[in-house]
Order: structure tokens, then sequence, then C-alpha cells
């Protein structure tokens, strides 16, 4: 009864998640504003004046500014229970809560056999926790902080039952990141894919245009702009600038929402991955980065950083493959290098979010060229077949596995002959 009266304060203190929704939305909605405002006025700054349209975009941006402060100062010092959660939805969850707080509980004696593993539970529980706290959140740094501590702590100790807790939970925490992180982008997708809509004449007209797609995201957006600030007495073009107001307000809140959730999950698996090489558990995480198949589809299309965080992931998984420490079987070097050197080659790599050194990207190139020719030959033609068109077709130099490509092609000159 007390644990169940303490859980419900604290829902009555925490900031809804309505509130942080908007907060999140006017943030990225900000940040696109100072871009665009930026971008006119480093190219109107050769002595000319700011036009009408100009100043009224600077007002635009800093009265959005404002709004993202006033909502930064409700979210960390006021409840605001008005718009939080029904009550019954407030019960499941604090239902659902305290029965999981409930078997963290010790109720025997630490020498009893039934609590002995309840530093395992303490260390998924952390790690569930992780993920389901926003970034903005006060209490995120210092959620990863105490896994942090318990898995360094269980590594000190050099028991190998505290070694095989860490590999346990670490396991299941990149599990569950990962399906987290497919499923954020699968939603980021299925939102921009219905951005593409065209449902009024106008915009039928902008997307059959060359580019049509950035035009039409562009003229979405200043439809929702003017639409606020000069709103027209027809009914019909009151109705079409309704559409595509609310069509470009989903895709920004939506959108940027995803973003945002998914290059914190981006991040997090980062994090994980590092502590399972350090705790001897990274075999586990390469056998699931090797039957990621969504996830890699996906990968190809998300946001830069996004990109730049698995890209680091499969570095790391690579180098770990050549150093031999765990037996991986033939299937898993294999579905590794096919599912993911299309995102080496595709994704971002150097001038605007820098991934890799290039010392790395050469050690890197070293890496692959050592796994790949511990490979059959058989399966070396498809990965470097693969390799060969995706490198072709992009624009970036990395990786080079050319050298590579060539003693294959020497050692199967010599199988003919």
């Amino acid at each position: 009864m007390a644990l169940n009266l303490a859980l419900e304060t604290a829902s009555a203190t925490k900031p809804s998640p309505f509130l942080n929704s908007i907060f999140m939305s006017t943030v990225s909605t900000a940040a696109k504003t100072l871009a665009t405002v930026a971008k006119a006025a480093s190219g109107e700054l050769d002595g000319q004046k700011w036009r009408p349209k100009d100043h009224l975009r600077y007002m635009l941006m800093m009265m959005i500014w404002m709004t993202v402060w006033v909502l930064r100062v409700m979210v960390d010092h006021f409840p605001c229970s008005i718009i939080q959660s029904p009550p019954a939805i407030l019960d499941g969850l604090v239902s659902g809560r305290s029965s999981s707080s409930d078997s963290l509980v010790l109720h025997e004696e630490f020498g009893d056999g039934s609590s002995t593993n309840a530093i395992g539970r303490a260390l998924s529980h952390i790690f569930a926790l992780v993920n389901e706290t926003p970034a903005t959140s006060r209490k995120y740094q210092f959620a990863v902080a105490m896994a942090d501590k318990i898995v360094d702590e269980n590594a000190r100790e050099g028991h190998e039952y505290l070694a095989e807790i860490n590999r346990t939970a670490l396991s299941a925490a990149f599990s569950r990141t990962s399906n987290l992180l497919y499923r954020s982008l699968q939603t980021m997708h299925s939102i921009y894919q219905h951005s593409d809509d065209t449902s009024t004449w106008p915009a039928r007209v902008i997307h059959s245009l060359p580019l049509g797609s950035h035009l039409l995201s562009y003229f979405k957006g200043i439809c929702f702009c003017l639409g606020s600030f000069f709103p027209s007495s027809s009914p019909d073009t009151s109705r079409s600038q309704k559409q595509l107001a609310a069509a470009s307000d989903v895709t920004w809140v939506a959108g940027g929402d995803e973003s945002v959730l998914a290059e914190k999950l981006a991040q997090e698996l980062l994090w994980i991955t590092s502590k399972m090489r350090l705790c001897s558990a990274v075999e586990e995480a390469v056998v699931q980065w090797s039957f990621a198949t969504g996830l890699a589809s996906l990968s190809l299309t998300a946001n830069t950083r996004v990109q730049g965080s698995i890209v680091k992931i499969t570095a790391i998984l690579m180098r770990e493959l050549a150093r031999g420490e765990f037996e991986a079987g033939r299937q898993v070097k294999f579905r590794i290098f096919v599912l993911w050197l299309p995102l080496l080659c595709y994704a971002s790599n150097g001038l605007t979010c820098p991934v890799l050194t290039g010392f790395e990207k050469g050690e890197m190139e070293r890496v692959m060229e050592d796994v790949i020719s511990s490979l059959p030959a058989t399966d070396q033609e498809v990965i470097l077949a693969n390799w060969l068109q995706d490198f072709t077709v992009s624009c970036s130099d990395w990786p080079n596995l050319q050298r590579c490509y060539d003693r294959w092609c020497r050692c199967s000159r010599k199988l003919l002959l």
C-alpha cells in the first residue's frame, strides 16, 4: 500500500508525456526555423537591408524560441496535472510498476538461493529504464551512470557468476535496444511516406516538377506559416490550407520526435556494444547483428547521426571478428558483411557528420580484408560482388576493398588453371 501511494505521488509530480511531446516538437520547429534564418542571413550580409519577409521570419523564430524556454520551465518545475494521462491508464501503470518493483524487493536474506540473482534483475531493470527515460530528462544521465557503475563493479569482482550476469543483462539490453531502434526507424519511414501524399492540386502540380518532393516540403512549410498569420476567408482555400498545414505539422512533430528517439537509441546501442566488448560478451552482439536484416535495410535511409552510431557499432563488431577471441561460424561472418557493407558504402563518413578518422578507416579496411579472406571462395565472391556494386554507385571512397578483390581474382585464376 505504501509503495502504491509513493508511486501515485511520483506520477502526480512527473511532467506529462503530452507536455514533453509538445516541448520536443517545438524544439524541432525552432531548430529548423533557426537554420532557415541563418541561411538567409548568411546570404544577405553583403550590405543589403532585410526585406519585410526577413523581419517576419526573424520575429517568428524569436517567438518560437521564447515558447521553447517557457515549455522548458513548465516541464522542469510544474507538474501540469490537467493534461496528465487518464486515471484508468495511471492505475494500470502504477499497478504494473508496483509489480515490477516488488520483484526487486528482497524479502529473504542475502544468503538464500532465491535472492542471489537480485543484482541481475536490478541491472536489467536499469537498462530498461535507460531506454524509457527521455534524453532531455535530468535523470537520464543518472540512470546511465547507475548502469555503468553496476556493470563495472561486477567486472571488478572477477567472479565468473557476476561476469555471466553482466553478459546476460547486456545481451538482453542489446536485443531490446536494437528492436526499439528498428521500430523507431520503421515509424519514421512510414511518416515520411505519408507526408509525400498529395491531396490538393497545387501539391500535385509541384510534386510533378523536377525535384518536386523537395519543393513540396518547402511549399507545405510556407502554407503552414502563412496560414497562421493570414487566415483566408474562403472555405475551400481555408480547407486546403488546413490540410497542408496538418500534413506538414504531423510530419514535423512526429518525424522530429522519432528522429530524436532514433538518435538516442542508436547512441545507447553503441554504448551497450562498448560495454559488451569490455565484459567479453560481444559474441552475443555479433550473432544478433548478423540477423538484423530489417534494421540494416532501414539504416540506409536513416539520419546521418543515426547512421554514424550504427557504423561505429559495425566497426566494433568487425574488429572483434578479426581478433578471433571467440568462435564465430561461417554464416555469422557472411551475414555480417552482406547486411552491413552497403551501409558502410552509403553512409556519410566524413564531411558533415564525421564517424571514423582516416587512421580508423585504413585499419577497418585491413580488418575487413582479413575476415573476408578467411571465408570460402564462394562467400568471398558474393560479398565482393555486392561491395563492388555499392562502392561504384555511392559517392563515398570508403571502404576500398580493391586489394581484397584483386587477391580473390588471383586465387580464382589459380583454381581455374
